[in-house]
């Protein structure tokens, strides 16, 4: 199981939000790219990004600190956050990104996201955030109706690289990954999922990975707090 430490951009800092809500935004750093280099420092593999701004906005915002994570470091890297036309896609993916993360547009636009896999194997995700299993998107502001595992069942066969499955009233809150309803999400498709919200211990890990099914955790605040150690975590996983 992979951990990706994860990067929120809000105004160019380091951030993270208590629920997804951007008024209760706590600023972790203002040199992203420093923090980026950190993780790779201390054995990270993947780093996971999030333009907050560009989730809401609809379009790139933090395009600039993104830029600076992917000049300091030199492992993979995934964005998501206000990527919603081919040509942002193409963009990011031509700047150094290793994948882009489809969020909104897979409920507005599935097309866009059967289209962006078959153009880019391997190089596509799809963001899937949900509270009490109902999708929300634009930066989780819009309620939906549609259940996470339909979502998820409907890019089955669409070459998609992974679903990031983000419980939101999980987010930010230290409380634990929302296990069961993550484990029955990758149950329940044969692509790849990644657990996202509340991954704040070394139990949440082991819980997480002794599912079998699960192919990575996302966190944050965490590792920023000092609740989890990084290298030790990655070391653990191994």
């Amino acid at each position: 199981m992979i951990l990706y430490p994860a990067i929120d951009l809000k105004d160019g800092n380091c951030v993270r939000l208590l629920r997804g809500d951007m008024e209760a935004a706590t600023v972790f750093g203002s040199d992203p790219a420093a923090q980026a280099r950190a993780f790779q420092d201390a054995g990270a593999e993947w780093l996971h990004l999030v333009d907050l701004n560009g989730a809401f906005e609809g379009k790139p915002v933090n395009a600039a600190a993104v830029e600076a994570i992917l000049a300091a470091t030199d492992i993979p890297t995934q964005l998501g956050g206000g990527i919603r036309d081919m040509a942002t896609i193409e963009s990011w993916l031509d700047r150094g990104l290793t994948r882009v993360i489809l969020g909104t547009v897979a409920v507005e636009n599935p097309d866009l996201v059967h289209e962006a896999a078959q153009a880019f194997p391997g190089r596509i995700a799809v963001g899937i955030d949900a509270r009490a299993g109902r999708v929300a998107t634009r930066g989780w502001a819009t309620e939906t109706n549609v259940m996470a595992t339909d979502l998820a069942q409907r890019f089955q066969d669409a070459g998609v690289a992974a679903i990031i499955y983000t419980d939101i009233d999980r987010d930010g809150a230290m409380g634990g990954p929302n296990i069961p309803a993550t484990e029955a999400l990758a149950r329940a498709v044969n692509i790849p999922v990644i657990a996202s919200g509340g991954v704040s211990s070394m139990a949440d890990l082991k819980a997480l990975a002794d599912t079998r099914v699960i192919a990575g955790a996302i966190s944050g605040r965490a590792l920023y707090d000092g609740a989890l150690d990084l290298t030790q975590a990655l070391a653990a996983l191994k």
